[in-house]
């Protein structure tokens, strides 16, 4: 059974920094690509970041380049996004995801197949 968890969110004041973990089980995690989504109160889900299944290619919204990096340790088939310079817009409960395809990469939401529960991350003074 595929299962993606999340944890690493809370309250962080504008400026600060969070890093989020997503540890997945029950696929070789080391054969997908993965991603961060984030929806935010009234908005629609949106694509924050994904990298590769090998890892060494990301890609990032405009939104959060330069803010936000996401790694991977497939020693612990972990999906991580390092989070700085946090702003109040960047308020969303985020989403760890499993692309549906095996070495394939993509920004689009209906391409990915799991999802974890999310985690809340409020920027707020």
């Amino acid at each position: 059974e595929v299962q993606l968890v999340e944890s690493g969110g809370g309250l962080v004041q504008p400026g600060g920094s969070l890093r989020l973990s997503c540890a997945a089980s029950g696929f070789t995690f080391s054969s997908y690509s993965m991603a961060w989504f984030r929806q935010a109160p009234g908005k629609e889900r949106e694509f924050v970041a994904a990298i590769r299944w090998g890892g060494g290619i990301t890609r990032y919204a405009d939104s959060v380049k330069g803010r936000f990096t996401i790694s991977r340790l497939s020693a612990k088939n972990a999906v991580y996004l390092q989070m700085n310079s946090l702003k109040p817009e960047d308020t969303a409960v985020y989403y760890c995801s499993r692309h549906r395809s095996i070495t394939t990469m993509s920004r689009e939401e209906y391409e990915y197949d799991y999802w974890g529960q999310g985690t809340q991350v409020t920027v707020s003074s």
